[in-house]
């Protein structure tokens, strides 16, 4: 495209990081895509004693109208530009542009104004300081004696309270009004107590049902301190940060809130409506109480997005390659290119918050 041309495309910034893009292009742009155009608006035309696509142009034109075609050569001619526009003017887009024409007359160069979401440009903070800061006070996995004997008093008080309920059922007239009444009794832990947890053979002393007690709350504990660790670092970070977000981040968010709640409802043989007609709540209703979290999650990408740009943080190629290669064996019928950007996408972010919690 001439640079006469792109230099006279002006673009001005706009509020939630937008920028208002105006201009006009030849129209010998616009002509180039005359018979596309036809053929678009044209497809679908039934004109007796004309076969499909064997209609002449001249009554095509006639029969849908000369201005919604220049109306469609004008939207192609922007459309084939606009990659050009961006570049040229370092526009970093987002999202599916608003398009409207300005001026459309055959012959006359073709007047457009454009509303585009775009990436928002905001510092990012000392997020490596802040890291180090919140790694220094990082909670211990550790599991004390106490917490195993409060995990084992609760097994115990459940197995208590479900023999007295097979009782219960057993029971008849006054028996079962006395087991009722009664406090479910006291179990020790002792090797016949044991015995009968878990599956069949499981547990053969209470020193060893003690030492798998304690491997499971490590393990949980493990993760839920790991868990509340990268939230203490993102969402300090995060408040660090001021971002104007695009309302089409937010709302990308929500669409895949809503898709992981409809996936979670068909696995359970639930439907979304049925599920919101029994919390009586609206689609609506569930987006209000979703959106701060939708900005919350919209700004953090951005923000490990940054970060890893500016630290050059990529995952390997035989990382990627072999998480993408496990994800399209799963998934036979997965589009390459969007199981690609994906892991991408998550095992960038994983690298990113591995560097933050080494800092």
């Amino acid at each position: 495209m001439d640079i006469k041309i792109l230099d006279a495309i002006a673009v001005t910034p706009a509020e939630k990081s937008q920028v208002t893009i105006v201009g006009e292009l030849p129209w010998e742009l616009a002509e180039k895509g005359r018979a596309a155009a036809v053929a678009t608006l044209g497809k679908d035309i039934k004109i007796d004693g004309f076969r499909p696509g064997q209609i002449p142009e001249a009554m095509l034109v006639k029969h849908i109208g000369e201005m919604a075609l220049l109306q469609e050569m004008a939207f192609r001619a922007i459309i084939k530009s606009y990659e050009e526009i961006l570049r040229a003017k370092n526009i970093d887009a987002i999202g599916t542009p608003a398009l409207t024409l300005t001026k459309v007359a055959k012959g006359n160069p073709v007047g457009f104004s454009i509303v585009q979401s775009v990436v928002p440009q905001f510092e990012l903070p000392d997020y490596k300081g802040i890291a180090a800061g919140i790694n220094k006070a990082k909670e211990t996995a550790a599991v004390s004696d106490e917490e195993v004997q409060k995990q084992i008093d609760d097994i115990l008080h459940r197995k208590a309270a479900w023999e007295k309920m097979q009782k219960l059922q057993a029971a008849e007239g006054e028996e079962a009004k006395t087991i009722a009444d009664a406090e479910p009794v006291k179990l020790e832990l002792t090797e016949e107590t044991v015995k009968e947890l878990g599956a069949p053979g499981q547990f053969s002393s209470v020193e060893e049902f003690k030492a798998k007690i304690r491997e499971h709350l490590e393990i949980e504990k493990k993760q839920e301190v790991a868990s509340k660790h990268k939230a203490a670092i993102t969402d300090a970070i995060a408040d660090a940060t001021t971002i104007e977000l695009p309302e089409i981040l937010i709302e990308q968010e929500i669409k895949q809130m809503f898709a992981q709640m409809e996936d979670d409802l068909t696995r359970a043989n639930l439907k979304m409506d049925d599920y919101l007609s029994h919390v009586k709540k609206t689609r609506d209703d569930m987006r209000a109480e979703w959106m701060p979290m939708a900005e919350k999650r919209a700004k953090l990408q951005l923000i490990l997005e940054a970060i890893a740009k500016k630290d050059a943080i990529k995952p390997t190629p035989e990382a990627l390659e072999a998480e993408v290669q496990g994800l399209l064996a799963r998934f036979k019928d997965a589009d390459e290119s969007r199981v690609r950007a994906y892991v991408t996408s998550f095992l960038t972010n994983d690298a990113v918050m591995n560097m933050l919690e080494q800092a």
